[in-house]
């Protein structure tokens, strides 16, 4: 029997397209500037079969009672930084809820290249930044199973936004031992507070590959 854990000859190459749905596009809940620029980037890529085996979607996928919305938490404001069970928490507007248009992919987005789509941040009580983990670090997606039956050793990952999911994913995902990849030119930032250089230093600091 092969070897088809990350790492081994036999590993396969995935692209994992995190978040590109309304809500974090222009006009969206929580946009991230110039967010669908990224959507052209990805659709190439999504749609270059010579340069992955296997494609990826993740999806931010929010009940309305999430823990993170700012409007859940009495007296506190969006962009708030509060202390959970798990840790620090970054306060938002409410976005992606389950079922709505801001939670949709972006139009334009060749959803239909994909072979799976990730649902994360389902769970009221806990954020979910990363496609690999929920934010108390413990929790998975599922993913990180779903590409070792596959026998994926490499990912590259592109979305939004920069310095929140795909920084979380990238850091996750080297954490496994995936061999990690970021094009940055299918990426876009929220940069609240300096987060995108911290996102960039951390995410070198964990062996990712930034391109681009």
């Amino acid at each position: 029997m092969s070897d088809t854990t990350p790492g081994s000859a036999a590993g396969l190459r995935a692209l994992i397209v995190i978040d590109v749905q309304n809500d974090f596009c222009p006009g969206g809940a929580l946009a991230v500037a110039d967010g669908d620029a990224v959507v052209p980037v990805a659709n190439e890529l999504l749609s270059d079969a010579d340069a992955f085996d296997v494609r990826v979607l993740t999806q931010d996928w929010h009940p309305p009672d999430h823990l993170s919305f700012a409007v859940n938490n009495p007296g506190h404001e969006p962009y708030e930084v509060i202390e959970v069970s798990y840790g620090p928490q970054v306060l938002w507007p409410p976005h992606c809820v389950q079922g709505s248009d801001g939670a949709a992919f972006h139009p334009d987005l060749a959803t239909d290249r994909a072979d799976m789509i990730v649902r994360k941040g389902f769970r009221p009580a806990v954020d979910s930044y990363s496609a690999f983990f929920e934010n108390d670090q413990t929790t998975p997606t599922g993913l990180d199973g779903y590409l070792r039956a596959r026998g994926v050793e490499s990912l590259t990952m592109v979305g939004l936004a920069t310095d929140f999911c795909v920084r979380y994913s990238a850091v996750g995902g080297a954490g496994l031992g995936y061999d990690v990849t970021v094009a940055l030119d299918g990426c876009r930032a929220i940069d609240l507070d300096g987060s995108l250089d911290g996102a960039l230093a951390e995410m070198a600091s964990a062996g990712v590959n930034v391109t681009g």
